[in-house]
């Protein structure tokens, strides 16, 4: 049950990562900071849990990181595709934008 919280805080943790990631060169120091700056998170947040690194921890681990990449990518596409709204790189900020707009 603990492998399955860790997995989605590591998910959502990875979500503002790649909505950056999308919006910036491939292969750029940005490009590289978003995909490499969860990683230490990701470590210690395994090391804090006492999850540790048996193996059976990384799919699950893993996979949570690629799905918020992925998943935060997706999001930018979709928000610039069907609302118009100028975007940053910086999903909080947008989202804040969006709420001060409708409030």
């Amino acid at each position: 049950m603990k492998l399955l919280y860790i997995s989605l805080i590591v998910f959502a943790f990875n979500l503002p990562f790649g909505y950056w990631r999308i919006n910036v060169r491939k292969f750029s120091l940005q490009w590289i900071l978003a995909i490499h700056l969860p990683v230490p998170f990701v470590i210690g947040l395994r090391l804090l849990s006492g999850l540790g690194f048996q193996f059976i921890t990384y799919p699950a681990l893993v996979g949570g990181f690629f799905a918020g990449q992925f998943i935060g990518a997706k999001i930018h596409s979709w928000r610039l595709k069907n609302f118009k709204l100028p975007l940053t790189s910086c999903l909080i900020w947008d989202l804040f934008l969006v709420l001060k707009n409708y409030l």
